[in-house]
């Protein structure tokens, strides 16, 4: 679920943090189309993953320029969109992300999907999620003593 920027405001909280989805075409070579574009545009990516379907892949990510991303590939033809996920710490020890996963499971939190990044300087874990309820899922982590990143500039 995408939250509104009108519904962000009425309920106080601010998402900063976008996600680029790209739908990329199921053939060889068609996912380095992509990097190579975002590449001699100067976009670094700083978490990815990538889905298989029957037809295409989903190829999400988080960047540098999320904004610029989805303008590039719009003008080279790729079909994407821009959403908000949630950018968690993670502790680098053993558990650390079952930490996270159980007290969004105590919690009745469903995630549709994870994937990593990290901190350059620090080379600390971060979680990248999306779920149904972005408000309620960053609500829970912050609650409980988990650092929700506000942006990814200082990655």
């Amino acid at each position: 679920m995408i939250i509104s920027d009108a519904e962000i405001q009425k309920r106080g909280v601010v998402i900063m943090v976008k996600q680029n989805i790209i739908f990329v075409a199921n053939k060889a070579g068609s996912l380095q189309d992509v990097t190579e574009l975002l590449a001699e545009k100067g976009i670094n990516i700083y978490g990815f993953a990538c889905f298989d379907a029957p037809e295409f892949a989903l190829f999400r990510m988080v960047s540098d320029n999320a904004e610029e991303v989805e303008k590039v590939l719009t003008e080279a033809g790729y079909m994407n969109r821009l959403t908000e996920v949630i950018a968690v710490d993670l502790k680098d020890e053993v558990g650390g992300l079952n930490a996270v996963l159980k007290v969004l499971k105590d919690c009745n939190v469903n995630l549709d999907y994870i994937y990593t990044s990290y901190h350059r300087k620090s080379s600390q874990p971060i979680m990248i999620l999306q779920g149904e309820e972005l408000f309620v899922t960053e609500n829970v982590l912050k609650s409980n003593g988990f650092h929700v990143l506000d942006s990814l500039e200082d990655l």
